[in-house]
């Protein structure tokens, strides 16, 4: 799938083979008509209405023709640069607008009226300085949005790649002290561990514009709990609820283990009783909710470092949400009967991923 993708990075015309782009082309296509009929003179031979109809007959096949040559086309367009799929988009339109006046004239002027020499070719010339421009100006328009889209896309990767370097030193130096820590008291179970902290490595070296299943994600969860859990033993309760969950749900990685990083360190690990942690996942057909709740340390206040570190956590994994589904998904915290309550919720199945 991404060759072809590859193959069309010069390609700025949108796909016009799609119901949708060709819908939105006829639409335009007729509120230029529209124009075109409100600035017909009073007094001429045929009235608004009936100029209107004609107009917008004329204008629709062409439209239509020529989003077809264009959709057959597309295939070799891929090969060529933007200059050449502009001069054969040129040309098919052109030479559409063309076909379609000469048409026209025959059956309209010369079949109907018997005038065959009714303003032959200024009605040609006409038809096709008009049909440049506006095909001009619409392929500029696609020329525009494909450059400001790959634009969009090489910021968002920027951004996504410096957030998630924000992230992965915490959790990778984090979960280093921890395995330190066995390897003279139990190096079976410092061997493990390390085994499990490579799976946590791979996550978080991986390529971050991919999304993973959020089922995986739950797994490093997992992995990265049971070393946490060697560390602060009994005083970590760990209660897994989790709902069946659709496969198409993704998640980009390294979100939710975060937060269950943050929930231990700023609520769990300050209290020397410890505490209870609650993972929870649900989902329905539009969303999946994924929750963290972790009981406050203390007042609820702690110290002002540990509140501004859990704030960035929660920013840095708001923005990748952001980046990967915009306002399908959101991060969401309360305080709640003395818990600290973070939520995540991503669409059941996330818009496809742009091919690099």
């Amino acid at each position: 799938m991404k060759q072809p993708e590859k193959q069309c990075e010069h390609m700025y015309l949108p796909d016009l083979c799609g119901v949708r782009t060709v819908l939105t082309l006829v639409v335009v296509a007729e509120l230029f008509v529209f124009v075109l009929a409100l600035g017909t003179p009073a007094g001429s031979e045929v009235d608004r209405w009936t100029r209107l109809g004609l107009i917008s007959l004329f204008v629709q096949w062409i439209t239509l023709f020529s989003s077809s040559l264009l959709c057959l086309a597309r295939r070799h367009l891929c090969r060529l640069r933007a200059p050449g799929v502009t001069l054969v988009a040129f040309a098919i339109i052109l030479g559409t607008t063309a076909l379609f006046s000469e048409l026209t004239w025959w059956l309209y002027y010369r079949v109907v009226f018997h005038h065959p020499h009714a303003w032959h070719y200024d009605f040609l010339a006409r038809n096709l300085l008009v049909a440049t421009i506006v095909s001009g100006l619409v392929l500029r328009y696609f020329y525009v949005q494909q450059q400001w889209k790959r634009n969009l896309r090489a910021e968002s990767e920027s951004r996504m790649q410096a957030l998630q370097a924000r992230i992965r030193p915490h959790f990778l130096f984090n979960s280093m002290n921890t395995i330190a820590s066995l390897v003279r008291t139990a190096p079976d179970t410092a061997e493990r561990t390390v085994e499990d902290l490579a799976d946590l490595f791979r996550a978080a070296l991986g390529d971050e514009r991919k999304l993973i299943p959020v089922s995986e994600e739950l797994a490093l969860c997992r992995r990265y709990l049971d070393i946490e859990a060697l560390r602060l033993g009994e005083r970590l309760q760990v209660d897994w609820s989790l709902a069946p969950l659709p496969d198409s749900a993704r998640i980009p990685p390294l979100c939710l283990q975060p937060l269950i990083e943050n929930a231990i360190y700023h609520g769990i690990e300050p209290r020397t009783e410890g505490g209870r942690l609650v993972v929870r996942a649900a989902a329905d057909d539009r969303q999946v909710v994924l929750t963290v709740r972790n009981p406050l340390a203390g007042d609820g206040t702690g110290d002002g470092a540990r509140r501004q570190g859990n704030q960035l956590a929660l920013a840095n994994i708001r923005e990748r949400l952001a980046v990967h589904f915009g306002e399908a998904a959101q991060l969401r915290m309360e305080e709640e009967d003395g818990c600290f309550v973070v939520t995540l919720v991503l669409p059941a199945t996330p818009p496809e991923e742009t091919p690099t």
